[in-house]
């Protein structure tokens, strides 16, 4: 006769296996799922690391280009005023205005033409030439300042849409990481629950006994063995089989 401990021993073995299988399952979706996260807020990090580099060249390329715009006018007619007189009364161009007339005055002085209508007619011409000149330079500046800092802008861009991607990326290999955890979890508790009725359908096969009284699953009531089987719960209506 089959020995009846041999089917509690398997059925025991299949439930510590579920067991362990379910938490091996759960272990790996989260060392997965924490090594995504841990690429998540890396990627962030770098980031955020060339957002800050950046943002001074970002913020000169701001100034500048609404320095342009009131150059031009399109600030209104009070800080294109107001853009003027800062080019104007700039220390380089005052020290500009101050050599070239003196150069004049110098050199007229040298010829006789102090007095001389080209003299006043040339220095009624320097100044307004010398601050076209001057806007113009200074609008120049400001477009390379411009330039650099949508340069810098476009870079920071750049790098968000491929944190973006890569974060994404890392995002479904979490979801994908958590899933196959919980389906894994599943399965071995899932066969848990198997392992116990597999078990003792095996035990009874083989003695050719059923667990609700006498050979052959005759019975129709739960009964009890007396060949000293060992107390096996059945867990129907909370009785159990001996």
């Amino acid at each position: 006769m089959p020995d009846p401990s041999s089917a509690l021993v398997a059925v025991g073995s299949n439930i510590i296996s579920g067991s362990m299988q379910a938490d091996a399952a759960a272990d790996a979706a989260g060392i997965q799922a924490g090594a995504a996260q841990a690429g998540i807020d890396e990627q962030r990090r770098q980031f955020d690391a060339i957002r800050q580099l950046l943002a001074p060249y970002v913020n000169a390329g701001t100034g500048a280009l609404g320095q342009q715009q009131a150059i031009v006018g399109l600030g209104g007619p009070e800080a294109e005023r107001a853009a003027l007189e800062r080019i104007q009364n700039s220390p380089s161009f005052l020290a500009a205005i101050q050599q070239g007339e003196n150069a004049m005055l110098q050199n007229a002085s040298a010829t006789g033409g102090l007095r001389g209508g080209n003299l006043q007619g040339a220095m009624a011409q320097f100044r307004p030439a010398l601050l076209s000149q001057a806007i113009n330079d200074q609008y120049g500046k400001f477009a390379g300042l411009t330039s650099l800092g949508q340069n810098a802008a476009a870079g920071v861009g750049n790098a968000g849409m491929q944190t973006g991607a890569n974060v994404a990326n890392l995002l479904g290999q979490q979801g994908q990481a958590q899933a196959g955890g919980a389906l894994g979890e599943a399965k071995g508790i899932a066969s848990i629950f198997s392992a116990i009725p597999q078990g003792l359908g095996a035990y009874y096969g083989q003695t050719g006994r059923s667990p609700f009284g006498g050979f052959g699953g005759g019975g129709s009531s739960m009964g009890s063995f007396d060949t000293g089987v060992p107390s096996v719960p059945y867990g129907l209506g909370g009785s159990t089989v001996f």
